[in-house]
Parts: C-alpha cells; sequence; structure tokens
C-alpha cells in the first residue's frame, strides 16, 4: 500500500481493503459488491458490474460480519439492502464459477476425469492440479498425489464436479499445466475462504474444514 492509503499493483494484482477486517489485500482474493439501483447489495463475482466496489476477503466469517454490522451501509454511505441469505448465495456463484471453468477446461482438451485417467496424466507428469470431491472415500483419495509444484482443489463435491463433465457424479479429476488452471485454482481459493467443507474420512467419518 503506498502513502496516504493509496493502493499499488503489484505482480499478483490491485489491492483493495476490506470492509470487514480492514486488511488490505490482492483482489484475487476477494469479493466485490456493488449497490443496485434499488440500494440492495449485490455480488460481483466476475468484477464487471458497474458502480462503485465494495471488497470483502474471501472469508466466510468476514462477509457474515459485513453483512449483519450494516458495514455495506457504512462503506456506501447510504442506507443498503442486504439480502436474506448473502454468503449462501456468494457461496453458490462462486461453486457455478469454478465448475464453468473446469468445463470449459474439459472442452479444450485440458482437463480429465476418472481415476484411472487422472492417475495417467499424474504418471506421465501432464497434470498441474488435482481436484477431488469433499465427500469421496478418503481412502479412494488417498491413491492420488497432488503433483510436484502444483496444487490441489478438495472441496467441490462429486455432484458439483460431474456437472463440470456431463455426469452424474465425479470423484477424480485433474487439470493440465497452462490454459485455465491458474484461473480455476484461484477462483477455487476463493470458494474455499467461504465453504465449510465436509469431508469423508478413510474410516467413513466425516468432519467439516475450514
Amino acid at each position: 500500500m503506498g502513502r496516504g492509503g493509496r493502493t499499488k499493483d503489484r505482480e499478483d494484482g490491485p489491492e483493495r481493503k476490506c470492509i470487514a477486517t480492514g486488511e488490505v489485500r490482492p483482489c484475487a482474493g476477494m469479493i466485490r459488491f456493488v449497490i443496485g439501483p434499488e440500494g440492495q447489495v449485490a455480488p460481483d463475482i466476475l468484477g464487471k458490474l458497474p458502480g462503485r466496489g465494495i471488497w470483502v476477503i474471501a472469508d466466510r466469517a468476514a462477509l457474515t460480519k459485513a453483512a449483519s454490522k450494516g458495514l455495506f451501509a457504512r462503506s456506501a454511505k447510504q442506507p443498503v439492502n442486504v439480502p436474506e441469505g448473502l454468503v449462501d448465495e456468494v457461496e453458490a456463484q462462486l461453486a457455478r464459477r469454478v465448475v464453468n471453468l473446469i468445463s470449459m477446461a474439459r472442452k479444450s482438451g485440458d482437463a480429465v476425469a476418472g481415476y484411472e485417467r487422472v492417475k495417467d496424466w499424474l504418471t506421465k507428469e501432464e497434470a498441474r492440479v488435482l481436484i477431488q470431491a469433499s465427500d469421496g472415500s478418503g481412502r479412494g483419495k488417498s491413491k492420488l498425489s497432488t503433483p510436484y509444484g502444483g496444487s490441489y482443489i478438495g472441496w467441490l463435491t462429486a455432484d458439483e464436479l460431474g456437472l463440470a463433465f456431463g455426469r452424474q457424479t465425479v470423484i477424480h479429476c485433474a487439470l493440465a499445466a497452462g490454459g485455465l488452471s491458474k484461473r480455476v485454482v484461484e477462483e477455487a481459493q476463493r470458494l474455499k475462504g467461504i465453504r465449510e467443507i465436509t469431508v469423508a474420512g478413510a474410516a467413513g467419518k466425516e468432519k467439516t474444514a475450514r
């Protein structure tokens, strides 16, 4: 952050101040909101809606605080309408965004699904990102390892991954280097901050992770 409170662009992009925590973070890890014509608070997941942006870090507690403590109105300096279930709506929109990006990667040949195909990509070092369903078998998932120097995403459900591949459910998938992989990882990280994840353990037990 520059002198006088001004933000500056770094290698990871411009920074903004969170209205809930006061932290200054890169925009890539935050959620932008705008105030609609009737005063409603609207999430702008793609960052393209007109109007002055109001920013909150991609964290469920921070979003809940902003929605419940009148912080949107304070930032906008006007009365606003915070929709009921705003935090859940942000989570749903982020999940759709990640699923759509994985689907686009699949259509361009940069994503595969299924244990054997993913294992083959990992063996040949073609995979850059390993994605496994949060509700998949812990024992089955443990047989595949994150690519060296790559990324792991484990907080999408089998149904959500199935949507990305035109199937009912998907447990294992992988993304190749390049293409949309970086964008998938960035958007998935935002989703991770919002989502409370139920992870199936190897012994059939479940635990909630954040």
